[in-house]
C-alpha cells in the first residue's frame, strides 16, 4: 500500500513524542491542593467512603446541578448499579448503540438484563432511534453521549415516551454538557460520569459516579455500593437499619480519588475551555486533508446545547496505516472503538450478523482519536496535523 512506503521512508524521528493522554504538568500545579485533602485523609485515617468522598460529592452536585451524586469505584459500576436501582429486572432488554465502549452493553448483562443493540447516526454517533428494536421485552433505552456532544435527546425522550421505556444516560464522557441547561444524565432516571484518568475530570485511578434527581434511585445505588446495606448511605438518607435489604457489592469510591477530584473539579472549566480550543486548532489545520473522511460536528439540535470536547475523534481512511504512521513518530494515538458492540465474542449468543448495523461498522472502521488534554500545547498539535497531512500527501512534517 502507497502509505505503507511513507512509514518506511520516513522512519522514526528525534521530535518530542506526544503521548495520547498525560497530566503531569497540570498535576504538578494542582499537588498543593491534592497534598492538602491527602494530609486530611491520611490524618483521619478512614480511606474508603469517607468524609472527602461526601465532600465531592456535594460539590460535584451542586456544580452539575444534580440532586444526588453517588461516588463509586468506576464507571462501569454506575452504570450497573443504576440499572438495577432504576428497576432493571432478570431478562429485561436495555437498547444501547452498537458503537460505544463494552461497558455500555456488558452492564446490562451484569447487571441481569439483554442488551438489544441499534445503530447510530453517522455524524455524531448518538443511537438512532428510528432503528431501535422494542420488543414486549424492552423495558429501557440508553443514549450514550459520545467524544464531544451529546446524543438526541429529544428524540429518544420522545421515542421512550411513545413506547413507555425508562431512559438511562451511559454519560460516562459527558461531563459538562447540557441540553437546555439540564446536564446529562438527567434526562431520564439517572446517569453516570467517569473519572477514569483520561476523562475530562479524571482521578489516578478507576472511579465512578452515579447521577440522578429522583430520590429513590439515588437512595438504592448508594445502598448498592455498600452491599445492599440501607443503614450506610447517603447524608440525606438515613436509611432503615443496616442489614442487608438487597445484595449489593463493594463499589464505594476511594477517599484517595476523592482528594485528587475535588482539587482538580477547581479547573474543570478552565481544563473544558483548554479542550475546546485545542480542538479548534485541530479543525483549523485539518480541514480539507485529504484521507479525513469526517472531523469532528457538532449537529444543530431542537434546543440549547453545548460541546464539551472529550477527545478530538476524526474518520480517516486507511486508519489502523495512519496510527502506525503516527506512533512511529512518537505520537499516540487511540482507536475508538475497532469492534462494534453487536459483533464482540461475548455478545455472539444474541445473534447479531455483520452489516446489521452499518453506520456503526463504519465508524469502528475509521474512528481515531488524536492528542486531547489541557496539557497539549499548540506546537504539539501543529506537529500531530502535520504528520496527518504529510501521511496523505497534503504536505507537512
Amino acid at each position: 500500500m502507497e502509505h505503507a512506503a511513507v512509514v518506511a521512508d520516513r522512519g522514526t524521528t528525534a521530535a518530542p513524542a506526544v503521548p495520547f493522554f498525560t497530566q503531569a504538568a497540570s498535576f504538578t500545579a494542582l499537588w498543593p491542593a491534592v497534598k492538602a485533602n491527602l494530609d486530611a485523609v491520611v490524618d483521619r485515617g478512614k480511606y474508603s467512603h469517607g468524609p472527602l468522598v461526601g465532600r465531592f460529592e456535594r460539590a460535584l452536585a451542586e456544580h452539575i446541578g444534580a440532586r444526588h451524586v453517588i461516588g463509586v469505584n468506576s464507571g462501569t459500576d454506575a452504570l450497573v448499579l443504576l440499572l438495577r436501582a432504576a428497576g432493571l429486572q432478570p431478562g429485561d432488554e436495555v437498547v444501547v448503540p452498537a458503537f460505544s465502549f463494552v461497558a455500555s452493553a456488558s452492564s446490562v448483562v451484569l447487571a441481569g438484563g439483554r442488551p438489544a443493540f441499534a445503530d447510530i447516526d453517522p455524524v455524531g454517533y448518538g443511537i438512532d432511534v428510528s432503528t431501535v428494536p422494542v420488543t414486549a421485552a424492552t423495558r429501557m433505552v440508553m443514549p450514550v453521549h459520545l467524544f464531544c456532544q451529546l446524543a438526541d435527546l429529544g428524540a429518544v425522550t420522545a421515542f421512550a415516551q411513545r413506547h413507555a421505556l425508562t431512559v438511562v444516560e451511559d454519560s460516562a464522557e459527558a461531563i459538562g454538557m447540557r441540553w437546555d441547561g439540564l446536564h446529562a444524565g438527567l434526562h431520564g432516571a439517572g446517569g453516570v460520569l467517569s473519572f477514569f484518568p483520561t476523562k475530562t475530570l479524571g482521578a489516578l485511578g478507576d472511579a465512578g459516579a452515579v447521577i440522578t434527581d429522583d430520590d429513590r434511585i439515588a437512595e438504592t445505588a448508594a445502598a448498592l455500593r455498600h452491599h445492599g446495606r440501607f443503614g450506610r448511605t447517603l447524608d440525606n438518607f438515613p436509611g432503615i437499619s443496616n442489614e442487608t435489604v438487597l445484595p449489593g457489592l463493594n463499589s464505594k469510591m476511594d477517599d484517595v480519588q476523592a482528594a485528587v477530584l475535588l482539587a482538580k473539579l477547581a479547573t474543570l472549566d478552565a481544563d473544558i475551555a483548554r479542550r475546546a480550543t485545542l480542538a479548534e486548532q485541530y479543525t483549523r489545520a485539518l480541514r480539507g486533508c485529504p484521507g479525513i473522511r469526517r472531523l469532528p460536528t457538532v449537529q444543530h439540535r431542537d434546543a440549547d446545547t453545548n460541546p464539551v470536547f472529550y477527545v478530538y475523534l476524526v474518520e480517516v481512511d486507511h486508519r489502523d496505516a495512519l496510527a502506525a504512521y503516527l506512533a512511529a513518530h512518537s505520537v499516540g494515538t487511540e482507536t475508538y472503538y475497532p469492534v462494534p458492540l453487536h459483533l464482540q465474542p461475548c455478545f455472539a449468543h444474541l445473534g447479531y450478523r455483520r452489516g446489521q448495523f452499518p453506520h456503526a461498522e463504519a465508524a469502528c472502521a475509521g474512528a481515531l482519536a488524536l492528542p486531547l488534554y489541557p496539557d497539549l500545547t499548540e506546537s504539539q498539535v501543529d506537529r500531530v496535523c502535520s504528520l496527518v497531512r504529510a501521511f496523505y500527501g497534503g504536505g507537512g512534517a
